[in-house]
């Protein structure tokens, strides 16, 4: 060593009393990728939501709602916006505790940004985000949240959207494409022809040359869109193979695109669209699905990569399973009804004993900008001391752990597994 230099600081082992602090101090202190959002750039104008209306008419507190108010549904969705907003507040917030997970959610939002959770009426609130510019007021929001970039859903067949994308815009570089592929992988008859009004040959039964159509335009829009994966939203009697279209399309169409594309699929599986239509986009729930047919794509596709998430709890051990059998397969996240701490702790403590540091803990499924304030507040508090028992565990069969090792770990879990999964 040279005459004045000084020895770097050696990692040494933290003590157990100091893990769930240091754990905390790296959760912290590492941006997340927010892998699957239902957020949009600001390029898009006014196609993303932010805003207290749009937090309070989301579907979760909708859904909410009709627990404790006797406005039937008909009449709560002729209402404007302005006026759900309103009676969601009333009910919810000032005549009720705001106790469950998405309206306590709300109130975390409200204490971040300095306004008074307890306002009775919304007008100083409103009169705040009224004054908000998106441009200054989208890096406030991604920094309180911890979130240095986050994956958006786009849609190709949705008109409205494409609108933006035709005019040759360019995203926030923080704000990455996914190519969704629901209407057309479970909704073929209704939407095919789109495509064929688009140029692209294309049939009802998915033959003559219409794999290597739907391929085409799926590459063409990649091309446009640059996504880092493909995605696609499954019912929970999704079955593969299956004697239907939807099989003939994935195993000849997005499949070999995703390849070419090298980029991976997401497979989210076990909606059940619509068990009460009445209540819209708070009428879906979740059933549990048959995961023969994940076993059957990871093993007979094993050059393509399976981002994979599934709604029952009841999937959760065997998702665990099976991701260590095949290592194209990447469980991530705890997804809409499980994104609960109770929850969320059970499947990620599962996780962690199973995969070790080798999965996607969470995303936050955010359809309003501010959501990701909470949903990864939530996701720290309640994943931090998981991590550190982890490591208590560790330290007292023999393996003490550094803040190394912390850091290590934290930055895999909610960034490097999907930037190496993602990569082509």
């Amino acid at each position: 060593m040279m005459e004045g230099s000084v020895a770097a600081p050696v990692d040494r082992p933290i003590a157990a009393e100091e893990l769930g602090r240091v754990v905390e101090e790296v959760l912290a202190a590492t941006p997340v990728i927010d892998i699957h959002t239902h957020l949009f750039a600001p390029e898009f104008g006014g196609f993303g939501l932010w805003g207290i209306d749009e937090l309070l008419t989301y579907h979760y507190l909708e859904a909410e709602l009709f627990r404790f108010s006797p406005i039937p549904p008909e009449q709560y969705f002729a209402l404007d916006k302005t006026r759900q907003a309103d009676l969601i507040w009333k009910t919810l917030f000032v005549e009720n505790t705001p106790v469950s997970e998405a309206a306590r959610g709300v109130v975390a939002v409200l204490s971040a940004l300095g306004l008074d959770p307890r306002a009775r009426t919304l007008s100083p609130i409103r009169e705040f985000f009224q004054a908000q510019s998106l441009p200054a007021y989208l890096p406030r929001v991604l920094d309180l949240a911890g979130v240095s970039a986050v994956v958006m859903t786009n849609d190709p067949l949705d008109e409205t959207e494409t609108e933006w994308w035709n005019r040759g815009i360019q995203p926030d570089p923080r704000f990455h494409a996914a190519l969704r592929l629901d209407r057309i992988l479970n909704d073929w008859s209704a939407h095919c022809g789109r495509l064929a009004a688009k140029g692209y040959a294309v049939e009802a039964d998915a033959g003559g040359s219409t794999l290597a159509e739907v391929r085409r335009f799926v590459t063409d829009w990649a091309v446009r869109m640059k996504p880092v994966y493909l995605a696609v939203s499954l019912p929970d009697t999704f079955r593969f193979p299956a004697a239907d279209v939807r099989t003939k399309l994935l195993a000849g169409a997005i499949l070999p695109a995703c390849r070419d594309l090298k980029v991976p699929i997401s497979l989210m599986i076990g909606v059940r669209r619509q068990v009460n239509p009445a209540l819209r986009l708070a009428g879906d729930a979740a059933g549990k699905a048959d995961l023969l047919a994940l076993e059957t794509l990871c093993r007979e596709f094993p050059e393509n990569r399976f981002l994979v998430s599934v709604l029952s709890r009841e999937n959760q051990h065997e998702l665990c399973v099976y991701a260590r059998k095949f290592a194209n397969l990447m469980p991530f996240g705890c997804w809409w009804f499980l994104n609960n701490p109770s929850i969320v702790e059970e499947i990620t403590r599962e996780r962690l004993e199973m995969l070790g540091a080798s999965f996607i803990p969470q995303h936050s499924d955010a359809r309003i900008l501010e959501q990701v304030i909470y949903k990864w507040r939530n996701t720290r508090r309640t994943i931090g001391p998981l991590l550190a028992q982890s490591y208590r565990l560790l330290a007292q069969d023999g393996r003490a752990v550094t803040r190394d090792d912390v850091c290590r770990d934290v930055t895999r879990l909610f960034r490097a597994n999907f930037e190496r999964f993602t990569e082509g």
